[in-house]
């Protein structure tokens, strides 16, 4: 079996037409149906059912499409660890919210540049959801909060960005004592289900403040918007820019110091990708120095 046609095959399951999965891969529609006919006698059975200029993938086609997209990766990898040219490949990076816009361009444009083979997919998710991705090999490596517990010694670590908590509040406020407009306005929290928002439930706590709470927000962008408004102040990461456009915000510093949202890169120690995902370490580093 040729392992292009079964890449084929994953991409037209993937975007549900024969012409779609043509324009992916720069070829006619008529080559990528002969690819799909072709896999089918091979494998004599019904891969893919045709209604109009959609398909969907039989019961054969789903068994298929899961232990191919299997199969391609450890292809993938097999290619990565024996070659000793210049390194490319593709790996799967899992990226928060923040890190895709305020992180992640200046990382892949450094990758692109120092190692253009390297062929880097984005899987946006909180924290959370992607630590666990990574664990289980979904995701080759992430860029999350940093866990507020211990990562287990088979985990890579590493600290990209320290984001020190401050308050937001509307541009009028300007001036004022942090502590006590948390105290007296309404407050908007980050989500306290979210690893970051931890940070913000510890420091109020330390410093024996009970908020006003209004709303309860997992989205950073959502909340300097809201702010912005007059709806509350908020008690939030200093994250990397950019921040929504438009906005008048004051950003007003804690009286005493407290823990920073970190975020970092993990990724597994044994893993087949590591040659690679240590090319994307190092530029991530540089990129963001």
């Amino acid at each position: 079996m040729d392992t292009e046609f079964l890449r084929t095959f994953v991409i037209v399951v993937e975007g549900g037409s024969i012409a779609e999965a043509a324009r992916r891969l720069h070829l006619t529609p008529a080559s990528v149906a002969l690819r799909m006919r072709t896999l089918e006698k091979e494998f004599g059975t019904r891969l893919l059912v045709r209604s109009g200029r959609t398909v969907t993938p039989t019961e054969a086609g789903r068994a298929l499409t899961e232990l191919g997209r299997n199969l391609l990766r450890d292809v993938s990898n097999l290619k990565s660890a024996l070659t000793t040219e210049t390194p490319a490949g593709e790996i799967r990076i899992g990226a928060v919210p923040t890190a895709i816009t305020g992180l992640m361009p200046r990382i892949l444009t450094a990758v692109q540049e120092a190692y253009p083979g390297l062929e880097i997919h984005i899987v946006p998710g909180q924290s959370a959801e992607l630590h666990s991705k990574v664990l289980s090999g979904e995701v080759d490596g992430a860029i999350i909060i940093e866990p507020y517990f211990a990562l287990p010694k088979a985990c890579g670590w590493a600290v990209l960005r320290e984001e020190p908590l401050l308050v937001i509040a509307p541009s009028s406020m300007g001036g004022l004592d942090a502590h006590t407009v948390l105290a007296t306005e309404p407050f908007i929290r980050y989500g306290r289900s979210f690893w970051g928002g931890r940070l913000v439930d510890n420091y109020l706590t330390q410093a024996k403040i009970r908020p006003r709470e209004r709303f309860e927000l997992s989205t950073l962008d959502a909340i300097a918007v809201m702010v912005d408004r007059g709806l509350g102040v908020s008690l939030v990461p200093d994250w990397s820019p950019p921040w929504p456009e438009g906005l008048s915000l004051a950003k007003l510093p804690l009286p005493f110091p407290t823990e920073p949202r970190r975020l970092g890169f993990l990724w597994m120690k044994g893993s087949a990708r590591i040659r690679l995902l240590r090319i994307f370490l190092e530029q991530a580093i540089v990129s963001l120095s």
